[in-house]
């Protein structure tokens, strides 16, 4: 980093980015200052610069060596930090710029004490994360897997053991249990990773209640989708429809052979399905003498854009549902959460695959909701927008949401 950039930064004062120090500080205070960098979007410590930005200049001698050592000890993951010095940033006096990128291998801790502490930047500040960010980093890493989590008060009985049949008799193709054999069922539901056993007792996990649960919502506020139709292009108080989806992620099909495919009670693909269905009219052409009717969006890329939505959402997030947005000029599926770390929007559409849910996703592939190539984005959404009306879909990561546009014509 040059000298005038350093110079800059110091005008510009501390932000989320940016933080002075002198450099007389601890190595545990540093390592704090680090971690909420690589846990936020990364950033740069000066070290020789007072906190109303007079430079004070290092003292401390092998301060390189010193640094990299509280990299390597004091934070967990190690790391190795960018180091670049700015020589008489002010006459003899010194700058050490320590900066970090946003970490790869979230989320990081500070070790002191023999304690790990999690931090995150928040503008010019420093917090410790709360327990829910702890989850979703850890999650987003691929480190743990929050849909195998035990749901609270969640037993065997608030399966639909309707569609429990269903996937062992007709997808699975194995024997059940008795009804009356709760202690068989429950070692085949774990053993599925749809339930699990903690200190004695089992449990469903989040997993199991999304996809065969009786009622999801009662125990996950978060697993429905909030469905809207506006007339116009930007939300209004004034909706065409407005309806909360809820129920399992599968439908229930019918058991005997001869209605194999056939649909007894809805999913909550086939409810936004429907939803749309009801809220957009297709547009008419004469061909022939024959009236063709097209739907505004084609079936099989709001299909591909919905299961997507739903089985790589970040469930840890709670009290937020998937939000189907009816525009007169769009539609927008919003999931809550950020891509995982290494997925960003260019490789989704170079067809990177990925699962932030992998029993979600197994699960549904069984049923061919999911191909097993995994490259909906670029195999499905953009060509089949292409071919229905030459527009291409938008992807939109913001902090805490991924929004899926598709157009019903040119963009305004």
């Amino acid at each position: 980093m040059r000298t005038a950039e350093i110079l800059e930064f110091i005008r510009n004062g501390e932000d989320s980015g940016v933080e002075f120090k002198r450099d007389d500080i601890s190595n545990y205070d540093l390592a704090k200052e680090l971690v909420a960098f690589l846990n936020f979007e990364g950033g740069t410590v000066l070290l020789g610069v007072e906190d109303d930005g007079s430079i004070s200049g290092t003292t401390r001698e092998n301060l390189e060596e010193w640094v990299g050592e509280v990299c390597r000890r004091k934070i967990d993951p190690p790391i190795i930090p960018f180091l670049s010095w700015a020589k008489d940033a002010k006459p003899d006096k010194d700058i050490l710029t320590v900066q970090v990128p946003c970490g790869p291998d979230k989320p990081y801790a500070r070790i002191h004490n023999n304690r790990h502490t999690y931090y995150i930047r928040v503008g010019s500040t420093v917090r410790e994360v709360s327990r829910e960010e702890l989850e979703r980093m850890f999650q987003a890493s691929g480190r743990i897997q929050y849909g195998l989590k035990p749901v609270p008060g969640a037993s065997l009985d608030d399966f639909d053991r309707r569609r429990l049949r269903h996937y062992f008799n007709s997808i699975l193709g194995c024997e059940l249990p008795n009804d009356e054999d709760a202690e068989s069922w429950e070692t085949q539901l774990c053993n599925l990773d749809l339930m699990v056993e903690k200190a004695g007792q089992t449990y469903v996990t989040v997993d199991g209640m999304l996809l065969f649960g009786k009622n999801p919502k009662r125990f996950l506020p978060q697993s429905g989708i909030r469905a809207l139709c506006y007339e116009s292009d930007s939300p209004d108080y004034a909706t065409k429809a407005d309806q909360d989806l809820k129920g399992p992620l599968l439908p229930l099909f019918a058991i005997k052979k001869e209605d194999a495919d056939s649909i007894i009670e809805s999913g909550l693909v086939e409810q936004a399905l429907d939803f749309i269905n009801r809220n957009t009219q297709s547009s008419s052409k004469l061909e022939g003498g024959r009236r063709i009717d097209t739907p505004l969006y084609p079936s099989s890329v709001l299909r591909e854009a919905i299961v997507n939505a739903l089985v790589h959402r970040d469930y840890s997030i709670a009290g937020v549902d998937i939000s189907l947005t009816i525009y007169s000029d769009r539609l927008e599926i919003q999931s809550p959460g950020k891509l995982p770390n290494t997925v960003t929007i260019d490789s989704l559409r170079a067809g990177l695959r990925y699962a932030r849910n992998q029993t979600l996703v197994n699960i549904m592939r069984d049923y061919r909701y999911v191909d097993f190539r995994g490259m909906g984005v670029r195999e499905k959404i953009i060509p089949g927008m292409r071919r229905h009306n030459d527009t291409e879909p938008d992807f939109i990561e913001e902090h805490d949401r991924f929004t899926v546009q598709l157009w019903r014509g040119a963009k305004h």
